[in-house]
């Protein structure tokens, strides 16, 4: 997340807070579970840069920070491509959709593989930005790669017959947009922080909203 350790303190708990309230509310709804646990995901997520962040700071070792920095990338770079339009297709219940879906889940294992092939051939690290954590890797033909994790991802949700993951799809893919005019260099750890906040959003959603046909609710 953007401006500091303990705007993702902050942020990583109230995510995952959120996140352990709507799992513990599918109530054996196996289908729904990829989806309700994404806010769980993604708030651990934001706690693991907060190591980041004090590593850089000098707070805690080294060590420690590289390998927060890894877990970050890993889910990141390698998780969150196959995750989300996995989980999505795993919700949707057209199978004409379902059949489009496995596109995404195929583009999105091969961006996971190619970042988690540019993380071994490292150096994987972290920097200082101004209010943000830069990220890089030996990544090759990047713009290709940010293309393809941003069509695996937000073409699945976009793609669902629900209309409330659609709609977070749409969401997130402007605020795909947004962040990389903002800043490149601090586009990983902004867009993740982000997709964190609009799916604990996004799971409120799915544990108390109510009505209209095409709504995920969860008793």
């Amino acid at each position: 997340m953007c401006f500091s350790a303990q705007a993702d303190i902050v942020g990583g708990l109230v995510v995952t807070a959120i996140g352990l309230d709507v799992i513990s509310h599918v109530n054996g709804r196996r289908k729904h579970m990829a989806l309700a646990a994404l806010p769980l995901l993604l708030g651990v997520h934001q706690l693991v840069e907060a190591f980041v962040w004090w590593s850089l700071q000098g707070h805690v070792n080294a060590g420690l920070g590289r390998v927060a920095t890894w877990i970050y990338l890993l889910i990141a770079f390698v998780v969150l491509p196959v995750f989300i339009p996995l989980g999505v297709m795993w919700l949707e219940p057209q199978r004409r959709r379902r059949s489009v879906m496995v596109v995404f889940v195929v583009l999105g294992v091969a961006v996971s593989t190619v970042l988690l092939a540019a993380m071994a051939r490292g150096p994987a690290k972290a920097v200082l930005g101004h209010n943000h954590l830069s990220y890089s890797t030996d990544l090759r033909a990047g713009l290709v790669v940010v293309v393809a994790y941003v069509v695996a991802t937000c073409g699945a949700l976009i793609l669902s017959s629900h209309r409330d993951v659609a709609a977070f799809g749409v969401v997130n893919l402007v605020a795909v947009a947004v962040l990389a005019k903002l800043t490149i260099d601090g586009f990983a750890s902004l867009w993740c922080g982000w997709a964190a906040l609009t799916s604990a959003a996004f799971a409120v959603h799915l544990r108390y909203g109510r009505g209209g046909t095409k709504r995920i609710v969860l008793p």
